[in-house]
């Protein structure tokens, strides 16, 4: 029997809305695992409720051995700790706005009331709309804002899905948990979209360095372009600061790796290889009326300081 939803604590906002995001086949960048716990930081939000883990997790498929189990830790002998999948709520009050936040492991079985309990939390709580955040690899310039596919649940959202820098996708295949909650929010009549990160992953040839060299583990650049859209579209207000800073930090980072790999592997052609890719992006700023006042506003104070 599948575990069941709790929430001991039931706040109350002029308008709730939710970020759901999980450790799930579809995080490249750590865009679903890691950046609502980010946020749950920023926020300084507090846990409300969960999802316990009966009913929705494997401890192995026959002919895996480190697949699915719990991860423990040993200290000569003595068991200091054992993991666990977590589904937990946290609140934090973002003004006249409610910020829902959901972070989870994605489930193994009994999809269709693990979805349930999500969304039965999210109508409890009178959520307006519900932002599912995933994350996936391509070929794409790691120095540009980066491309975002959105889903979404409801026709009429479309017209305003296009003020933000997205794309539509056409795609035929296996879902994503994050489409998945969209799916089971539209037969509720509840507005989610899902956003998709597109993050930079390059294949130079059989080296394993290459390979392992810039594959981006938590991608900073798509983070800040994913909160700058959600705080546009949910008005949360997360400072975005420090994530442009890491952003500017991971261009650079890039920049030293493939400088690095042009030295030790000219062979790979890899700035060749990288402006081919340069020639065929079409990249999609985002860039609301009030981010270039204030761009434009910061400029000219510039100058008159100088």
């Amino acid at each position: 029997m599948a575990a069941p939803l709790e929430l001991w604590e039931r706040p109350h906002a002029q308008e709730m809305v939710m970020i759901a995001g999980w450790e799930q086949w579809a995080d490249a960048g750590s865009i679903s695992s890691a950046l609502p716990y980010y946020i749950i930081e920023q926020t300084e939000a507090r846990k409300i409720g969960e999802i316990g883990r009966d009913g929705y997790y494997l401890f192995q498929i026959p002919g895996t051995h480190h697949l699915l189990r719990p991860v423990v830790k040993l200290d000569e002998g003595l068991v200091r700790s054992m993991s666990a999948p977590k589904n937990e709520f946290y609140y934090a009050d973002r003004g006249n706005v409610g910020l829902l936040i959901f972070a989870g492991d994605e489930p193994h079985m009994n999809e269709d009331a693990y979805m349930d309990a999500i969304l039965d939390a999210a109508e409890q709580l009178n959520v307006r709309r519900i932002i599912s955040l995933g994350g996936v690899y391509g070929s794409m310039p790691y120095d540009k804002e980066r491309s975002v596919s959105c889903s979404y649940s409801l026709a009429h959202m479309q017209p305003e899905m296009e003020n933000y820098a997205v794309r539509f996708s056409n795609y035929e295949g296996g879902t994503t948990i994050s489409t998945f909650l969209v799916h089971k929010a539209g037969q509720r009549g509840m507005e989610a979209l899902a956003f998709h990160g597109f993050v930079p992953a390059y294949d130079f040839g059989q080296s394993s360095y290459a390979a392992q060299g810039l594959r981006i583990e938590n991608d900073y650049k798509a983070w800040y372009d994913l909160v700058r859209r959600m705080n546009h579209m949910l008005g949360i207000g997360v400072d975005v600061s420090h994530l442009r800073e890491q952003a500017d930090e991971l261009v650079s980072t890039m920049e030293n790796q493939i400088d690095e790999m042009m030295r030790e592997t000219p062979q790979l052609n890899v700035r060749a290889y990288l402006a081919e890719i340069g020639k065929e992006f079409t990249e999609r700023p985002f860039m609301p009326l009030d981010d270039v006042w204030a761009e434009g506003l910061g400029d000219i104070f510039g100058d008159l300081e100088d």
